[in-house]
């Protein structure tokens, strides 16, 4: 079993950051990604990171905007939102699976999600 623990959502303007932090327990995690859900939307894929950190995936609307992370040694997965925009509201998730993938059903493990709220 992995509990997953995410952190760092808030109220923020357009144009500031925020960093997500994903902690994991239980065990050492593969891949690690972030989706997101807004009210009334399907839950979508934002970015994911294999266990090396060699292969990283990214939506296209935050391409150049965010940078997922990790650092094996804290079992911590990172999402750095830069530029952030109203649209990116919405209730984040991490994810843990067995191999990287831009899927949700690709992922045995999620948090409880944090709320990004961005105003314009």
């Amino acid at each position: 079993q992995v509990q997953l623990v995410e952190s760092g959502g808030g109220l923020v303007q357009a144009g500031d950051s925020l960093r997500l932090s994903c902690a994991a327990s239980g065990r050492a995690v593969y891949a690690i990604a972030w989706f997101r859900q807004s009210p009334g939307k399907e839950r979508e894929f934002v970015a994911a990171i294999s266990q090396r950190g060699g292969t990283t995936y990214y939506e296209d609307s935050v391409k150049g905007r965010f940078t997922i992370s990790r650092a094996n040694a804290k079992n911590t997965g990172y999402l750095q939102m830069n530029s952030l925009k109203p649209e990116d509201t919405a209730v984040y998730f991490c994810a843990v699976g067995v191999s990287v993938s831009t899927y949700h059903y690709d992922y045995q493990y999620w948090g409880q999600g944090t709320q990004v709220t961005v105003s314009s």
